[in-house]
């Protein structure tokens, strides 16, 4: 059986209000655990917002456009969500797939570096630093985000990829507490891409992305 059949992937047009997804999610993640409802990734788009991870410092959120600000429940500190950035969550049984959150996390990054090439773009990991990075030495940047929280084995929030949002937005907080290196997106570096084109780059890997998660005959992390 495809690897895939058994997840729900959805994608949703508009703008998805945060706190409905996070709803969303709340509620999944239970229904995954006690078995009576199927993984599931959601790609969506939200209105422009801050979320504040478990290590927020407060210190970080400038916020002079007064744009509300919401408790995600992730691990991570203050990230922006709004239009032209693509969300997705993605909300797994790691008791299935191996409870291991930091080859989940790995997997995770390895997956979007790899929708990115598709897409004409180099990004990479940075050592120390959390996020997906393109360009190097004083031109180097965050394109994409990534915050998670595991709960009972089941994975909830995931990733962010800046496709087309107003970057002028990431000023009002200091992105995931990184103040050194700025944020740039996919139209910042040249490449003007429609959201569906995304979409299909991502589940072009996800089947890899998957394959890559430690299970009983698995020991290696993709990428």
């Amino acid at each position: 059986m495809d690897q895939q059949d058994d997840i729900e992937w959805r994608v949703s047009e508009g703008l998805v209000p945060y706190d409905a997804a996070l709803a969303f999610m709340d509620e999944r993640a239970a229904a995954i655990r006690a078995g009576t409802a199927q993984e599931c990734v959601w790609l969506l788009e939200h209105p422009p917002l801050f979320t504040a991870g478990t290590s927020a410092d407060p210190a970080e959120l400038i916020n002079p456009l007064g744009l509300p600000v919401h408790q995600a429940g992730r691990g991570g500190r203050y990230t922006y969500h709004g239009p032209g950035q693509r969300v997705g969550y993605v909300l797994l049984d790691l008791e299935q797939r191996g409870k291991d959150i930091r080859c989940f996390v790995h997997a995770l990054e390895g997956w979007v570096i790899a929708a990115l090439a598709d897409l004409g773009v180099d990004a990479h990991r940075a050592p120390g630093r959390i996020g997906i990075w393109v360009g190097d030495g004083a031109g180097e940047a965050k394109i994409a985000a990534l915050g998670v929280r595991v709960r009972r084995w089941v994975t909830l929030h995931g990733f962010s990829i800046n496709v087309a949002p107003d970057l002028a937005h990431f000023s009002g907080i200091v992105p995931c507490g990184i103040s050194e290196f700025g944020v740039t997106s996919l139209a910042g570096q040249g490449k003007e891409i429609a959201m569906a084109r995304v979409d299909a780059a991502l589940k072009a890997h996800f089947r890899q992305f998957l394959s890559g998660l430690h299970q009983p005959d698995k020991v290696t992390c993709w990428q």
